[in-house]
C-alpha cells in the first residue's frame, strides 16, 4: 500500500480499541493510502495525571498529522477532569460538528424511513465553553458566550455544507424568543447569511418544537444549524430515532485540523466482548476519507458496508429475527464489509460522491461597533432578615446612588423586585442592582469604581459586575421580568 497521507489514530478505551481495529482492517483492505500514528488518550492517560486526559507527546503528533480518528473514550468520575472532546475542539479551533442521520430501513428499525437529516452543530462557544462559579450559598451561574464570527462561520458552513452536497433546505434552531441577545444574534446572522444562497431554502424553528419536529417528523428536516448545547442535545434525539446511536457518526472540522469519531460512548459494560459494533466509527471514517480527497475510498468502503446491512449481517444492537439473516460479532461484522468490497447495495440507496468536495468558509472582519458605557449591573449576596427587597433598594437608592449613576431597579433571580415588585415570589440571596444615569447620559469606569466604593461602605458583598453598554445606539442587555 502506498501511503498517501498519515493520520493520527486514538484507539481510546472501552470498545474503542475493537472498533478502532475494524475500521482500520476495512480501510487498508480498501487500500485507502493511509498511514498511522497511534496515540494514547482517555482514561489512563487522565489516570496518569493529565487533567486534559491527553499528553503534550500526543499534541505534537496531533498538530504534525492534522487528522484525527478516535474512538471513544472513558472519562474518571469525579476529580476535576475536563472532557477531552471539548479541550481538543477548542484547542484545534474545530468550530464545526458535522453529524449525518439516515435511516437503514427495514434492515435497522426506523418509524421514518426516508429520514436523510444532517446536523451543523456549533463546536466551540455556548455553555460548553464550561465557565461557572458559585456567587453566593444559593447560587451558580454559567456564561453562555456567542460570537458574531463564530456565529457567522458555522451558519455560512452550514450553507457551503448544503451547497456541496445537494441539499436542498438549511433550517435554523434557536430560543431567541427567550435569550434575545445570545440566540438573537444567532437568528440575525442566520437571516442576513441566507440571502446569499437564493437557491437553497430556509427557514427558523424554536428550539423546543424544533426537537420535537427532529423526533416526530425528521423527514421534513434537510440541513439543520444550531448552537452547541442545542446541537448535543438533538443529534442524540436524530440518533435514535434514526435506529440507533451506535450507527452514527461525526465530523469535527476547523480551518487546519479535523477529527472524526462515533457519536457513542465507551460501551465498558461490553468491552471485550466482541459485540461492539463499529458502524459509528465507519461512518466517521467515510467523512474523514472525503475531507482527505478520497471520495472514491469513502464509496466504495460505505456501499459495501450499506450491502452488508442489506444482507442481514448484524450486530447484537440491530439484530432482530424477522429482519436479520445472521448475528456476528465486531470482527465478523468487518470481515463481512471486506468480503464485499466492490460491491452496492440493491435495496438501501448506494452513496455516490463528488470527487471534489471542498468546503471554505471565509467570515470576513467587520468594523467595530460604536460602544458606550451607560450603566452597570451590581450583584450583592444578602440574606439579611425576612430578604425585603424595600430594604436593600431603599439603602441602595439612598445611601449609593450618586449623581452619575442612580438606582434605577433590584432584581431577584431576573424578575424585578424593586421598586413596585411582587412581594410573593421567592428570593435568593443573589440581587441583581441596575444603577443607570438619570438623564441618560453616558460613564465612564471611575463611575463604576465609584458606586462599588459606595456600595462596599454601605456594607454590601459585591460578587459581580456587569456594565451595560449600548452598540450603535441599539441596547446591549437584557431586561428583567416584569421592567
Amino acid at each position: 500500500m502506498e501511503t498517501q497521507n498519515r493520520i493520527t489514530v486514538a484507539y481510546g478505551d472501552g470498545i474503542g480499541p475493537e472498533i478502532m481495529d475494524a475500521t482500520i482492517r476495512i480501510m487498508d483492505a480498501a487500500n485507502v493510502g493511509l498511514g498511522y500514528d497511534v496515540i494514547e488518550i482517555g482514561e489512563k492517560v487522565y489516570k496518569a495525571g493529565h487533567k486534559s486526559g491527553i499528553s503534550p507527546e500526543s499534541w505534537d503528533t496531533l498538530r504534525k498529522n492534522k487528522v484525527l480518528l478516535k474512538a471513544p473514550i472513558t472519562t474518571p468520575q469525579g476529580g476535576g477532569y475536563k472532557s477531552l472532546n471539548v479541550t481538543i475542539r477548542k484547542s484545534l479551533g474545530l468550530f464545526a460538528n458535522v453529524r449525518p442521520f439516515r435511516a437503514y430501513p427495514p434492515f435497522v428499525p426506523s418509524h421514518f424511513p426516508h429520514m436523510d437529516l444532517v446536523i451543523v452543530r456549533e463546536n466551540e462557544e455556548d455553555l460548553y465553553a464550561g465557565i461557572e462559579h458559585q456567587q453566593t450559598s444559593e447560587v451558580v451561574q454559567t456564561l453562555k458566550l456567542i460570537s458574531e464570527p463564530g456565529s457567522e462561520k458555522i451558519i455560512r458552513y452550514a450553507f457551503e455544507y448544503a451547497r456541496a452536497y445537494g441539499r436542498k433546505k438549511v433550517t435554523c434552531m434557536t430560543k431567541d424568543n427567550i435569550m434575545k441577545h445570545t440566540d438573537g444574534m444567532f437568528h440575525r446572522i442566520f437571516n442576513e447569511v441566507r440571502l446569499e444562497y437564493p437557491e437553497i431554502q430556509s427557514d427558523h424553528w424554536i428550539i423546543d418544537i424544533g426537537s420535537a419536529v427532529v423526533a416526530a417528523r425528521p423527514e421534513s428536516l434537510d440541513v439543520v444549524v444550531t448552537l452547541n448545547l442545542y446541537g448535543d442535545i438533538i443529534s442524540d434525539i436524530a440518533a435514535e430515532v434514526a435506529g440507533s446511536v451506535g450507527m452514527a457518526g461525526s465530523a469535527n472540522i476547523g480551518t487546519n485540523y479535523s477529527m472524526f469519531e462515533a457519536i457513542h460512548g465507551s460501551a465498558p459494560d461490553i468491552a471485550g466482548q466482541d459485540m461492539a459494533n463499529p458502524s459509528g466509527l465507519l461512518n466517521g471514517a467515510f467523512m474523514m476519507l472525503v475531507q482527505l480527497g478520497k471520495a472514491d475510498k469513502a464509496e466504495l468502503i460505505q456501499n459495501a458496508w450499506l450491502k452488508t446491512l442489506e444482507d442481514g449481517i448484524h450486530t447484537g444492537d440491530v439484530y432482530r429475527l424477522n429482519r436479520s439473516v445472521k448475528k456476528v460479532g465486531t470482527r465478523e461484522f468487518a470481515d463481512a464489509v471486506i468480503e464485499r468490497l466492490g460491491q452496492v447495495p440493491e435495496k438501501l440507496k448506494p452513496v455516490k460522491y463528488n470527487q471534489n468536495v471542498k468546503i471554505q468558509v471565509v467570515v470576513p472582519e467587520k468594523p467595530a461597533k460604536k460602544k458606550e458605557l451607560v450603566g452597570v449591573d451590581v450583584f450583592i449576596d444578602w440574606r439579611e432578615g425576612t430578604r425585603d427587597a424595600n430594604e436593600i433598594g431603599d439603602r441602595l437608592l439612598k445611601n449609593v446612588s450618586t449623581d452619575q449613576l442612580k438606582l434605577d431597579q433590584v432584581s431577584n433571580r431576573g424578575v424585578v423586585v424593586y421598586p413596585n415588585g411582587m412581594d410573593e415570589i421567592f428570593k435568593s440571596d443573589h440581587w441583581r442592582c441596575r444603577f443607570t444615569h438619570p438623564e441618560g447620559g453616558t460613564l465612564d469606569n471611575a463611575d463604576i469604581i465609584k458606586i462599588l466604593e459606595r456600595v462596599q461602605k454601605e456594607g454590601f458583598d459585591f460578587i459581580k459586575t456587569e456594565h451595560l453598554y449600548h452598540f450603535d445606539g441599539e441596547r446591549g442587555y437584557s431586561l428583567s421580568q416584569g421592567e
